[in-house]
């Protein structure tokens, strides 16, 4: 028996939100493992390529501005450093912490200790 038009459509819609429930329920569960892994091994955006270099290589090149004459300009994305502690470990006081602060502050210590 040859299914009509109609039939067809139905089942390709039927189908289709199927196919789409699969998928949801599949991607929860690497979205869990994902996260899982992240965490375990203390991962961060910078670690998963999402860090400056995506950030740089997404955005679209504008006209570069000269400094003024006899001025000088930082190099952009360097940051005075904020924080910093015996080891000789900085941070800038931007993104994420990094593991060495986080670390510190677990065992008891204050951010306002490290700052420089």
């Amino acid at each position: 028996m040859t299914k009509t038009y109609e039939q067809l459509k139905k089942q390709i819609e039927a189908l289709s939100q199927q196919a789409e429930a699969v998928r949801r329920k599949e991607v929860a569960g690497v979205v869990a493992r994902i996260k899982e892994a992240i965490q375990a091994y203390e991962l961060t955006a910078e670690d998963l390529g999402f860090g400056k270099e995506r950030a740089a290589a997404g955005r679209k090149t504008a006209a570069r501005k000269r400094p003024a004459a006899g001025g000088r300009r930082r190099a952009a994305g360097t940051t005075q450093p904020r924080y910093r502690d015996e080891s000789g470990n900085v941070w800038g006081g931007r993104g994420p912490r990094p593991k060495w602060l986080r670390e510190a502050i677990s065992a008891g210590r204050k951010l306002e200790e490290f700052a420089v």
